[in-house]
C-alpha cells in the first residue's frame, strides 16, 4: 500500500519497554515511503538510543527544546515547526503517566509540547502493565484523548514485563503501520469504490513482428490510476503495451495487447466498478487477416484490409448502470463539437478534450492540456500542466458530481 508515501510521520516515543519496538517501526515507515521524525521524552532513552532512531529515520532526533551540544550556539528545537511539519504522529509508546499528561494539557518537556502544537491527526498506541492498563485514571485518559479527535491504537494481550499475562502491551509494529494505513484509507473519499481505468496504445497485429499502432505513452491513464488510488478506491489499470510503471497495492495492473484484449478485460471489470474512465488510445482498425508468416517486401506496395474495432466506449455507455463513465477525445479541428457529439452518443457523464492543436498536450510528453465537458455540456477549461495534476482536476470533477 503506498497510502503513506511522501508523507511527514512525527514519532513520538515515551519511557516504556516497548521504546525498543520503534527501531522497527520507524522502519516500516521508511519502507512505506513516509518521511519520519523522532521526538523522545528524555527518560526514553534509557530505553533505545537516540542514535538508533536517527540512524534509522535518516533525521536528527529531538528531545530537548535545546541542541545543547555546542554551549556557545545553542539551537531552539522548534515544538511548533515540529507540529506544523507533521502529516500524522504517531506516539508509540504512549505510557499512563505521558497519557495523563496529553489528556489534561500538561506540558513538562518537548513531545507533549509537541503534541499540544500538533494541527495532524494524532495515534497513539498505549503501553504498561495490565493493573495499570485497566485502572480508572488510565481508561479516563484514552477516552479524554479520544473525545479530542486523537485515534486509540488498542494494547495487544500476552506476556507483560512484569511477567503478568494480559493486556497492556503495545501492539506490534506491523499492526500498528496497517492500524494507521485502514485508518487514513478509510477516510478518503474514494474509500470502497473501485475505478477502472484504460491506458496505453493498442497494438494489431499485421503478422507476427508488424503491428498496427499509435504514440501513447500511458503516462496520462497511469497517473489517473495513482490519484485513484491516492484517494482510497481499488483500481484496475488495463494497459495496453506501455513503459510506465505502478507501485501501489490499491492498483491491480492488467496487460493487454490488442483493442481485442482490451474490450475483453473491461467487460470483465465493468459491472463491479464504480467509476470508469476510458484515457487508452485505442485503435479503431485492425488488419481483416493476419499473416502467418512474416510478409516479405516483395513488391513496391501492398494492401491491407482493415475492418473497424470494438467500441469499447460505447459498448459501456450501453451497458451503464449507476457507473461514473469517463471518456478521451484527441481532436485535431471542430473539437468542442466533436466531443460534445462524442459525449452524447456514447452516454457519457464527462469527457476530456485533447487538442492536438495546443502546444505541450497529446502523447508521450509529460505535461497535457485538457477541457472537461459534462453530460449537461457545461465547460471547463484548464492551462497546461503536468499529467498529474490533470489527473487531479479529472477526479476534482468526478467528486463533484458524487457528492453534489
Amino acid at each position: 500500500m503506498a497510502i503513506l508515501s511522501g508523507k511527514n510521520i512525527l514519532l513520538g516515543v515515551t519511557a516504556g519497554i516497548a521504546a525498543y519496538k520503534t527501531a522497527s517501526l520507524v522502519r516500516l515507515f521508511i519502507k512505506a515511503g513516509a518521511n519520519v521524525k523522532v521526538v523522545m521524552t528524555p527518560a526514553s532513552k534509557d530505553f533505545v538510543t537516540p542514535l538508533t532512531l536517527s540512524t534509522l529515520s535518516q533525521n536528527p532526533v529531538y528531545s530537548t527544546f535545546f541542541d545543547k551540544s555546542d554551549e556557545e550556539d545553542e539551537e531552539w528545537n522548534s515544538h511548533v515547526e515540529l507540529g506544523l511539519w507533521a502529516d500524522y504522529m504517531v506516539i508509540a509508546p504512549a505510557t499512563a503517566n505521558s497519557l495523563s499528561k496529553m489528556a489534561n494539557g500538561v506540558c513538562d518537556n518537548l513531545l507533549l509540547a509537541v503534541y499540544l502544537s500538533a494541527k495532524c491527526k494524532v495515534y497513539f498506541a498505549p503501553a504498561m502493565d495490565l493493573d495499570m492498563y485497566q485502572h480508572p485514571t488510565t481508561q479516563l485518559s484514552i477516552e479524554k484523548l479520544q473525545s479530542f479527535g486523537n485515534v486509540f491504537i488498542p494494547p495487544a494481550t500476552g506476556f507483560l514485563a512484569s511477567g503478568l499475562l494480559g493486556e497492556g502491551r503495545m501492539e506490534e509494529p506491523e499492526n500498528i503501520l496497517s492500524f494507521v494505513e485502514n485508518d487514513i484509507l478509510r477516510g478518503m473519499p474514494l474509500y470502497n469504490k473501485k475505478v477502472l481505468i484504460t491506458a496505453g496504445p493498442t497494438y494489431e497485429a499485421i503478422d507476427p513482428v508488424r503491428f498496427i499502432g499509435n504514440h501513447s505513452s500511458g503516462k496520462m491513464g497511469f497517473e489517473l490510476a495513482k490519484q485513484a488510488a491516492s484517494l482510497g478506491a481499488e483500481v484496475y489499470l488495463i494497459s495496453g503495451p506501455s513503459n510506465e510503471t505502478i507501485s501501489n497495492s490499491q492498483v491491480n495492473r492488467i496487460d493487454v495487447v490488442s483493442a481485442e484484449e482490451m474490450y475483453n478485460e473491461v467487460h470483465k471489470y465493468y459491472k463491479q466498478v464504480d467509476i470508469a474512465i476510458l484515457s487508452a488510445a485505442v485503435a479503431d482498425y485492425k488488419p481483416k487477416e493476419i499473416a502467418v508468416q512474416k510478409i516479405k517486401k516483395a513488391t513496391d506496395s501492398i494492401t491491407i484490409e482493415l475492418v473497424k474495432t470494438h467500441d469499447i466506449l460505447a459498448s459501456l455507455g450501453k451497458e451503464k448502470t449507476s457507473q461514473i463513465l469517463v471518456g478521451f477525445a484527441l481532436e485535431t479541428n471542430n473539437e468542442i463539437e466533436n466531443a460534445k457529439a462524442k459525449l452524447n452518443k456514447k452516454n457519457l457523464d464527462f469527457i476530456v478534450l485533447n487538442s492536438l492543436q495546443d502546444s505541450g498536450a497529446g502523447f508521450k510528453g509529460n505535461t497535457n492540456k485538457v477541457t472537461i465537458i459534462d453530460k449537461f455540456e457545461n465547460i471547463t477549461e484548464f492551462s497546461l500542466k503536468s499529467k498529474a495534476a490533470v489527473a487531479e482536476d479529472i477526479f476534482n470533477k468526478i467528486l463533484q458530481g458524487i457528492y453534489a
